[in-house]
């Protein structure tokens, strides 16, 4: 039995819709664990996402329609990127075609952006400062991202994900290349950053000296603050998917359409993700809380791996 492919794009959509808060309990769990507790249900996230959605939404004084709009525009930019990325599939769908591993960058640029607007819209010390410390730190960490790209391309000859997957299952081999290596350690180190996993307080903390996750929907509540929240847990799920399934382990995936085969890569998909957030919460549990301003060498060494992944390609010997 064959899924349409419609079916396929949508349920690659709703993967990540449906699996990310689920993600996030693991890793609470298993962070709980490390350190000494019972750690929360892996379900709670889903529990806070439906009592957030039941509750009243407020806005501060003074703001504009932007405040309102944020957390539907992140949304949408969080559902889009699905579509553009191998989450279930070896073979791109036919919307796939409309951006391709740099286009879903700044797509999810797009989502960071407009939270932070909203944020400093707010008139609140706390959220502005979470807005300001995380395009601060973020201006360091999209150039990143940009070499990242650039070592795909010098790869594959294209900048599409779906061809750097293709060309990692073609051979063990491609996944030795230090070239391959080193983007892929710039990678995971953006993606610690960008899930608020960095060793630097703690990301789910109020603390005034090390909040940035957390501060920029300081001002959100009821269904504004839930979708804030899912779309943080689907953003932290998309850059796993993209770390997995196109650079490290790009295999599970449904060659075909069948139920079976998708069925399979929906499985696949859950796993190596828990696996993926267990790894980072004990990386995330086992350093000692940095200094603030440690951030930016945090950042400038993922920087340094990602130049030389392009060097050393281009050099020769990649």
């Amino acid at each position: 039995m064959t899924v349409p492919i419609p079916v396929v794009q949508t349920l690659q959509v709703l993967t990540v819709l449906v699996v990310a808060p689920g993600v996030s309990g693991v890793i609470a769990k298993v962070e709980g664990r490390l350190q000494g507790r019972r750690g929360p249900r892996v379900l709670q996230p889903y529990y806070d996402l439906a009592k957030l959605f039941r509750k009243e939404a407020l806005a501060p004084q003074g703001t504009s329609w932007v405040f309102l709009a944020a957390p539907l525009v992140a949304m949408a930019c969080y559902l889009t990127v699905p579509l553009l990325i191998p989450v279930l599939t070896t073979y791109p769908l036919p919307l796939g075609y409309m951006g391709d591993i740099l286009g879903g960058g700044f797509v999810l640029a797009l989502a960071s952006f407009v939270v932070a607007v909203a944020a400093t819209e707010t008139g609140s010390p706390y959220a502005q400062m979470g807005a300001s410390r995380a395009k601060t730190f973020g201006a360091i960490t999209e150039p990143v991202v940009l070499f990242v790209v650039f070592t795909v391309a010098l790869v594959t000859g294209t900048d599409l994900p779906y061809a750097l997957a293709e060309t990692v299952r073609s051979s063990a081999e491609q996944i030795v290349r230090p070239a391959h290596l080193l983007a892929a350690a710039a990678l995971l180190l953006v993606i610690l950053y960008e899930t608020g996993r960095i060793p630097v307080e703690t990301h789910t903390g109020t603390n005034e000296f090390g909040m940035i996750e957390e501060a920029r929907p300081f001002e959100h509540s009821g269904p504004y603050l839930a979708m804030l929240r899912w779309g943080s847990a689907m953003k932290q799920l998309i850059l796993f998917t993209i770390l997995l399934n196109v650079f490290i382990a790009p295999w599970g995936l449904a060659a075909t359409a069948g139920v079976g085969a998708v069925a399979v890569a929906i499985l696949a998909l859950v796993g190596k993700c828990v696996v993926l957030g267990v790894v980072i919460a004990v990386v995330d549990t086992s350093f000692a809380k940095l200094r603030l301003f440690k951030i930016t060498e945090f950042v400038a060494a993922a920087f340094l791996l990602a130049v030389l992944a392009v060097f050393t390609l281009y050099f020769g010997g990649g």
